[in-house]
């Protein structure tokens, strides 16, 4: 197997790393390996500790080239820190009646670029996406080149990070004598990979409940039109059972992963008089700790996730009552019933995956969804994507937006 025939996507994710590596071999992309450790020095996307990423980076490496025998020279990176942001730019040029060509597009996707830099020097752009295009007042969705038209305008969608972050990431990776050929955002890579056509068209989001952090990105028109990173996740959960309960975490996570979240039936956890098991004190002293006082304190962080991520989705022209559908993805998705209690926040169209069982790859472990997402970006690009930061020694396939915008790279 060569070198040019495979790609490596690592995950910088809350509190494990992972890493695998594809192969493009005979116009197929499979998984051939993949890899999954604990992290240390890195939180959240952020290097915490720079010894210790180097050392995490160079652990999961090693152990994947043991496994594929081949040697990693190029890798690309998700990530998805809470700082990241969204921001909507819309641009007009007068036409005066001549035909759209491709400059012309390439002008007001500059002209935003431009803006955005200017107003934040200390951001860099992951991504870039074309929404909307407007041709005399009319919202067309695909690209109007040849049209004749008196004004045209673009409405572009930036998902941005610090500058910083990005440094910091790339001078661990050049440490380990690995080159970054791009980055991605990991809620755009699952969406496109979990997303049919027309949730990508009509109008979809997807929840990722994490250990550390809760994120939502919102499609439409095939865009990514919203991003939010939280940095609250599952764990919050177990902290507030152990600091309220006087429990130690491990016997607070049990707790939890044992949780009914339709709140309807949890009698493996309380006795008949509704207090906690002996049983789950494990290395705490038995006491009464009642049903209620444990149901209670995971409501109330629920309830704060939840609200705020409904928050998020107040956008123009985004409506879950309409059929839109919400994706509940993540490590800690899969916790009993919680879709039902997210039902109460975002009403029917509420869904987990099960990703054991997507037909796409049934044998793919379940957490690697946004590796196989990032993976298509990487192979074929994205349509509404603009400038997308990819290397043409893996690309076969390169994009309008990518070519008009190579002379920039």
């Amino acid at each position: 197997m060569t070198e040019k025939n495979i790609n490596a996507v690592i995950d910088l994710g809350s509190n494990k790393l992972k890493c695998a590596i594809f192969n493009f071999d005979k116009q197929e992309s499979n998984l051939i390996a993949y890899s999954e450790i604990k992290t240390l020095g890195i939180n959240n996307s952020l290097i915490t500790n720079f010894d210790e990423a180097c050392k995490s980076i160079r652990e999961i490496i090693t152990d994947l080239e043991k496994k594929a025998s081949v040697n990693i020279n190029f890798i690309t990176v998700m990530l998805e820190p809470t700082e990241i942001v969204t921001t909507r730019i819309t641009k007009f040029k007068k036409m005066e009646g001549v035909k759209i060509e491709n400059e012309d597009i390439n002008f007001l996707l500059r002209e935003s670029k431009k803006q955005l830099e200017k107003n934040d020097k200390t951001f860099s752009q992951l991504h870039m996406f074309n929404y909307k295009y407007i041709v005399d007042d009319k919202a067309l969705k695909e690209l109007p080149i040849n049209i004749f038209c008196n004004q045209l305008s673009l409405e572009n969608i930036f998902i941005s990070i610090p500058k910083n972050i990005l440094k910091n990431i790339s001078e661990v990776f050049n440490s380990c004598n690995l080159d970054i050929n791009r980055f991605i955002c990991p809620s755009y890579a699952t969406g496109i990979y979990l997303l049919n056509k027309n949730q990508l068209e009509n109008g979809s989001g997807i929840v990722d409940i994490g250990y550390d952090k809760t994120s939502i990105a919102l499609f439409k028109n095939s865009s990514l039109i919203k991003l939010l990173v939280l940095p609250i996740g599952s764990n919050h959960i177990t902290k507030d059972i152990a600091k309220v309960c006087s429990l130690n975490l491990d016997e607070s996570e049990i707790i939890k992963n044992n949780i009914d979240f339709s709140f309807q039936n949890n009698k493996n956890l309380f006795d008949e008089k509704d207090y906690l098991k002996n049983t789950y004190f494990v290395n705490s002293n038995f006491r009464k700790i009642s049903k209620n006082l444990i149901l209670n304190v995971i409501k109330a962080r629920l309830d704060e996730i939840f609200d705020l991520l409904k928050k998020q989705l107040i956008v123009p022209g985004f409506n879950l009552s309409s059929g839109i559908n919400l994706l509940l993805t993540g490590e800690e998705s899969n916790l009993c019933n919680l879709e039902k209690y997210c039902i109460n926040f975002f009403g029917p169209n509420v869904k987990t995956i099960d990703k054991n069982s997507n037909e796409q790859n049934e044998n793919l472990e379940k957490n690697f969804i946004s590796s196989l997402g990032a993976l298509k970006i990487i192979k074929d690009g994205w349509e509404t994507e603009a400038i997308p930061e990819t290397s043409e020694r893996n690309i076969k396939k390169i994009g309008f937006f990518e070519k008009i915008f190579s002379k920039d790279r």
